[in-house]
């Protein structure tokens, strides 16, 4: 029997997918990415936000009309359990975000026929299962290790805890023997990632253990670099920061996912009310070079034309490197859903385009302070002409910028390699390969 798979969504789910990859594997399952050629497709998929949600379902009714058996797992058959089989009654099997370890037993019911197979719990809780290895879908130069899942906080705008249950924590033996299982398969970056990585092991350990954790992975053998996504700006301790500071391998780069500046909307988005300015000064004044990415949401329910260039002039004076803006996207079972002041649509996108053309100017003068210097950047492949693609460590994989280096050597995806920057654009780098 041929399954395929196919994943939406974000990198916490591309780790989900793998591991029910591994499983498959491990039941003897022959595993093809090409859904054409698969007697089941498994899709993996995403209920973050309505445009996710549609091509999620896209994805379901173009599979089911093409006559193969399909399986639907993650957040879709989480959030919606029966209502979804109702809907797209081709659907054959269904798994919830925290019932992967299910995922064999359900392929084998559907492919002996049986009608229709569900286990979606109804309050997941997901715990890592430690005892697969992941199946990779895609093995380049740096890979995910997802280090926790599931979430403690309940910001207003935001569906995760309702689909990923409580935080729960992996121990450190197990990342570290990840790190050097994918190390020795020729992974040089390793990209750690959880709802909110800055709260590792307060559940298993009583305290912060992410500055514990960054120590022991840095001292895997023929690991290049390290990588933290998904920091939360209250547990962006002085540990946390020394420890980006101090450990060679761990890039100098911080995601802190900021939502708005405003103490009136933080509090309506039940996000940390603090001095976020005091803080990136903080984090640049301990890390020298240090890159900081961040994202905003625009139209929150409520937020006046004030609070918005409030935002507007807190993003010119805090020059993010990174910068990532989303309109409020309004999603039921959220505490902000029922909220009186919607913002007309029209409004949110102003407000989009307005702080993206501000950060594309801000982008392209950090970046032309790289021109005329030597950074350190690993190589990920090719272009068809010849250019080596590669990423500074102020670039994380597939949200930020590349650096398009010529050389006259032949470069090996994953090596770390000097490229001198001779231009840039608002959010790429040119140079060569030295």
């Amino acid at each position: 029997m041929k399954i395929a798979l196919l994943n939406h969504g974000c990198a916490k789910n591309l780790v989900d997918s793998e591991l029910m990859l591994g499983l498959l594997a491990q039941k003897g399952h022959q595993i093809t990415l090409d859904e054409n050629d698969a007697d089941i497709v498994v899709i993996n998929t995403c209920s973050f936000i309505h445009d996710a949600e549609k091509e999620s379902v896209q994805s379901i009714l173009q599979i089911a009309q093409s006559g193969k058996k399909v399986i639907v797992t993650g957040c879709l058959p989480q959030k919606y359990k029966g209502d979804l089989k109702k809907a797209i009654p081709e659907i054959s099997g269904m798994v919830g975000t925290s019932d992967l370890k299910e995922i064999a037993d359900v392929v084998e019911k559907v492919a002996n026929n049986e009608r229709y197979v569900s286990k979606v719990s109804e309050k997941p809780d997901y715990v890592y299962p430690e005892n697969i290895e992941r199946q990779q879908i895609t093995v380049g130069a740096s890979s995910y290790i997802k280090i926790a899942d599931g979430c403690n906080y309940h910001c207003g705008y935001c569906i995760i805890p309702n689909l990923r249950g409580e935080y729960h924590s992996r121990p450190i033996e197990s990342i570290v023997d990840e790190a050097k299982a994918l190390v020795q398969k020729g992974v040089t970056e390793i990209v750690l990632i959880a709802q909110d990585t800055t709260s590792y092991g307060i559940d298993l350990y009583g305290r912060q253990s992410l500055p514990k954790l960054l120590e022991e992975l840095n001292k895997t053998d023929g690991l290049g670099w390290i990588r933290i996504m998904y920091a939360y700006p209250s547990q962006m301790t002085d540990e946390l920061i020394d420890a980006i500071a101090k450990f060679d391998k761990v890039v100098k780069y911080i995601d802190l996912p900021l939502q708005h500046c405003n103490a009136e909307i933080l509090k309506a988005m039940r996000r940390p009310v603090m001095d976020y300015e005091e803080l990136i000064r903080k984090i640049r004044s301990k890390i020298p070079d240090v890159a900081v990415r961040t994202a905003f949401i625009v139209g929150y329910p409520g937020e006046t034309d004030e609070q918005f260039n409030e935002l507007y002039d807190f993003v010119k004076r805090v020059k993010f490197d990174k910068m990532g803006v989303f309109e409020y996207s309004r999603e039921k079972n959220t505490v902000s859903y029922s909220m009186t002041e919607q913002i007309p649509a029209k409004v949110k996108k102003q407000r989009y385009n307005k702080l993206m053309k501000l950060q594309q100017k801000i982008s392209r003068e950090i970046n032309e302070t790289y021109v005329g210097k030597t950074i350190p950047c690993i190589v990920e492949g090719y272009t068809d002409d010849g250019v080596v693609l590669m990423r500074s460590g102020h670039d994380a994989p597939e949200i930020d910028g590349l650096v398009y280096a010529s050389s006259a050597d032949k470069a090996v995806p994953g090596d770390i390699e000097n490229v001198y920057i001779e231009r840039a654009d608002e959010y790429d780098l040119y140079g060569i390969l030295q």
